[in-house]
């Protein structure tokens, strides 16, 4: 893999009062969702191998993060598995993910 990016983001409601003159909100439901961005490769236990049915099943796959001796773990749909030849003969690929099963993504 060459990159990723990840977001927490926490949805929100507007619960201003007529008496209030700043905007007052209230914290929703947790959200998880995952960019991974890589170069092919279809050697076994490689990104190919793992994200190739992605089109075809529904299968849910664990995204296990780790920064700084902290994990953050989630279950995760992909949603799209885009592979990309550059006209230099690059084949990279692309795939976003978003979390699967209500769990809020908490780091341990």
């Amino acid at each position: 893999m060459r990159n990723f990016s990840f977001a927490t983001p926490r949805a929100v409601q507007d619960v201003t009062g007529v008496d209030k003159s700043a905007i007052e909100r209230l914290l929703l439901l947790a959200d998880f969702s995952i960019d991974l961005n890589g170069v092919f490769n279809d050697a076994a236990g490689k990104s190919h191998q793992t994200l190739k049915t992605v089109p075809s099943t529904s299968v849910q796959r664990t995204v296990a993060l780790e920064v700084s001796g902290q994990t953050l773990n989630n279950e995760c749909v992909f949603t799209d598995y885009a592979l990309t030849r550059a006209d230099t003969g690059e084949l990279t690929w692309t795939a976003p993910g978003v979390l699967a099963d209500g769990t809020v993504p908490t780091w341990s």
